[in-house]
């Protein structure tokens, strides 16, 4: 299994000009480590549209790289999307699930089928041009680079260790660099403007 925060630097570094639109227990962490914030799509509070989210981006802007951070958790929520982005089938699109095999978001309840739930095969049998899987750093640090330039939709699972969140963990204030979802849609509308 692959930490989190050490996922992120990995994907930090290769994800370029890409959109990066993260959803729940990944939004504040990931908006933290991000470098580029202004690229950032925070998916808050809509547990398992993510996908839909970054697909409708990914169809709007062709030309852009769009990469969704989801969990295992919230995918399950609308398995659904994964054929409908299958079906639409964007080049620009890559779509990662954090599997940890818990709901972050609630308490560490296990999602179902835990241990037994692959989503690649999921979105190899749904038609995702590539799927790849990783749980050793050293693999994704030398192989993510490959798996984001193929030509999608592409589909990633990177197995994290499980973090739930816990009453302590929901106090706090993120930091600055952190926005909401209203804040990047309309920064979005700005800097995409036709």
């Amino acid at each position: 299994m692959i930490n989190q925060g050490d996922f992120f630097a990995v994907l930090n570094k290769h994800r370029a000009d890409a959109i990066v639109a993260p959803t729940m227990q990944a939004s504040i962490p990931w908006q933290e480590a991000s470098d580029r914030t202004e690229l950032d799509f925070p998916v808050n509070n809509v547990m398992g549209k993510a996908s839909s989210v970054g697909l409708g981006v990914a169809l709007a802007l062709p030309h852009t790289k769009v990469i969704v951070l989801d969990g295992d958790g919230s995918l399950e929520m609308n398995l659904g999307s994964m054929i409908t982005i299958a079906g639409k089938q964007p080049k620009n699109l890559c779509h990662i699930v954090m599997q940890n095999g818990i709901y972050g978001m609630t308490g560490g309840q296990p999602i179902p089928a835990a241990e037994r739930v692959s989503f690649a095969t999921i979105a190899k049998g749904a038609g995702y041009a590539a799927t790849y899987e990783f749980d050793d750093l050293e693999d994704l640090a030398t192989r993510l680079g490959e798996a984001l330039g193929h030509a999608g939709p592409v589909f990633i699972t990177v197995r994290v260790a499980p973090k739930p969140r816990t009453a302590a963990s929901r106090g706090g204030k993120p930091s600055a660099k952190v926005r909401s979802t209203g804040a990047a849609i309309a920064a979005f509308r700005q800097r995409f403007a036709k």
